[in-house]
């Protein structure tokens, strides 16, 4: 074995905790952290954003048991940010992570993004020209009718984007439209960057999950995601390309717009973010290289650690 491979070899495996939203990833990610005495890099788009908190679930510093905590409130909610973005932020804390002896226990449930981090991902380049042409034709078409047009370009790729993500939406057309290639094609494949790549999915009956999700959303009102939606309008929200279009943001500013309902808005966020789950789930399904753990198995720190050829 050269020197080279001897170092490699003796860095700590990079650990993954993924899953839809509300399962119950963060639990076993500061368990996992805990145990190997690691710290978290966070996966999560939206919770890059400073005020970001309630309508993300950001966990509070004083619930963090004292570990590290990497990549939140990096952003003004004004900046954009971007896959290709994140992926560099990432592994430049996983790498400073590696050479310090730290396992970094990475999690969230923005699929893409913990694809891009984890495998061989080279992003497409773009046309300004193109963007601006799409991005034009999103404010006159409505987002709806650009899904569709994607849907008939690449199936694939209007299954995998949300359809009332504007952004991503307008991005996989400009790929398709400046290569003469599906969306889909570019999507990273099952080929890890690291070297030693443990992923545990942490699952959850989709009854019960739904009900999560709905105790989720009331308690976030009742900790006053209004107020926070309010702040944070005035602090640039409406611009905020990325920001703007979170969960349960967008529907408290059309409430704030006089545009629906405060209710409305409550239950709009509960549909919205449970299709949002389904949709997380059927993407890390598709990776058969995550081993899944019940959300309440009593020993599942112990069977996620047992697994994998990353396991400690």
């Amino acid at each position: 074995m050269s020197d080279a491979q001897s170092r490699t070899d003796s860095l700590p495996p990079v650990v993954a905790v993924v899953g839809p939203t509300a399962a119950g990833k963060t639990g076993l990610s500061l368990a996992l952290a805990e145990t190997l005495g690691g710290e978290v890099v966070n996966a999560d788009a939206m919770q890059v954003y400073r005020g970001m908190d309630i309508g993300t679930a950001k966990l509070p510093e004083e619930q963090r048991r004292g570990i590290r905590h990497h990549l939140l409130d990096v952003l003004e909610v004004s900046e954009p940010a971007t896959v290709a973005q994140f992926q560099r932020w990432a592994r430049a804390v996983i790498d400073d992570c590696q050479r310090r002896g730290v396992t970094p226990v990475l999690v969230g449930g923005s699929a893409l993004y913990v694809r891009a981090i984890l495998d061989r991902f080279e992003f497409p380049g773009t046309d300004p020209a193109v963007r601006r042409r799409l991005e034009a034709e999103l404010d006159a078409e409505g987002v709806g009718q650009l899904h569709r047009r994607l849907a008939a370009a690449d199936p694939e790729a209007a299954e995998r984007i949300e359809p009332a993500n504007g952004r991503r939406i307008v991005r996989a057309l400009e790929v398709i439209e400046i290569s003469g290639r599906p969306f889909s094609a570019r999507l990273p494949g099952l080929d890890y960057f690291y070297p030693r790549v443990h992923q545990v999915g942490v699952e959850m009956a989709r009854v019960l999950l739904d009900e999560r999700i709905s105790r989720r959303v009331h308690e976030m009102w009742e900790q006053g995601f209004v107020d926070e939606v309010r702040r944070l309008s005035r602090e640039g929200l409406r611009d905020g390309r990325t920001a703007s279009r979170a969960l349960g943001y967008r529907q408290v500013l059309a409430f704030l717009d006089g545009e629906i309902t405060e209710s409305d808005a409550r239950q709009q966020t509960i549909a919205a973010t449970r299709r949002f789950a389904r949709r997380q789930d059927s993407w890390f399904r598709r990776d058969p290289r995550i081993d899944w753990v019940a959300w309440d198995d009593p020993e599942r720190v112990a069977t996620a650690l047992g697994r994998g050829s990353g396991s400690a």
